[in-house]
């Protein structure tokens, strides 16, 4: 009998965000989509548009730092059954602090949410994957994954982690089925945060400065269709004005 399939996306925010619109992607796909975050007002505001578009939603409530959450939200995943043809970590945040102002709780609070929440997802995600012998696990990185630039010493330090995980993931357990991708943002997204943080930088970067929402998220659905003989594990991704 064939089984359903499903997504999962932990860190679904505000709904002009990229958990959301990724949330929206994979749902347009036919795949019923569980969304995890810690504001339950936004996850049903997101799942609401999905459901309005003709797709299905699970909204779980979970701080990917609290193995307690990520367990729970993963007993709700088990509890459908389905086949997870893909996930995606997709916490991040960012704290711009000079180093000899860096607190321990801040660099604490950047790694926890960067890295240690990627690990505890992605335990809980591969051993379903595995047992699978298929699906797509994405984690989404920023330029502070390669290179750490001041005043984000601390944020570049979690997310360099990150990226090492999603390697030693990736050599481990390609040969199982499991396609882990590392996706570098290298740039700033048009999403809620950007607009209402910083709208002068968004306004000076001008027309195709800032990365479309829902650019990126058809790049992820085109890598999760890869064939197996030709996987992609890490790509950048930029607006074609930006330097680098």
């Amino acid at each position: 009998m064939h089984r359903p399939a499903s997504a999962i996306v932990i860190g679904v925010g505000p709904e002009r965000g990229l958990g959301a619109t990724l949330a929206r992607c994979f749902a347009r796909h036919g795949l019923h989509v569980f969304i995890a975050g810690r504001s339950e007002d936004r996850l049903q505001a997101v799942a609401t548009q999905i459901q309005q578009a003709g797709g299905t939603a699970t909204p779980v409530v979970a701080d990917a730092t609290v193995e307690q959450d990520v367990s729970q939200l993963f007993e709700v995943v088990r509890a459908r059954g389905d086949v997870i043809e893909v996930a995606a970590y997709n916490v991040d945040s960012n704290i711009p602090v000079p180093f000899l102002e860096t607190g321990v709780d801040t660099f604490t609070a950047l790694w926890q949410q960067n890295c240690l929440g990627a690990f505890l997802f992605a335990q809980q995600v591969i051993s379903i994957m595995q047992a699978q012998q298929q699906g797509t696990l994405f984690f989404t990185g920023a330029t502070g994954s390669l290179r750490a630039k001041p005043p984000f010493t601390a944020f570049a330090s979690a997310k360099a982690g990150l990226r090492a995980l999603a390697q030693g993931l990736a050599r481990e357990f390609s040969p199982q089925g499991v396609h882990v991708v590392h996706t570098i943002i290298d740039g700033v997204i048009d999403g809620e945060r950007a607009r209402s943080q910083f709208p002068e930088y968004v306004k000076a970067k001008g027309k195709d400065g800032l990365l479309q929402l829902e650019a990126i998220a058809q790049t992820y659905w085109a890598i999760h269709q890869q064939h197996p003989s030709a996987w992609t594990h890490e790509l950048d991704l930029r607006p074609h004005k930006e330097p680098f």
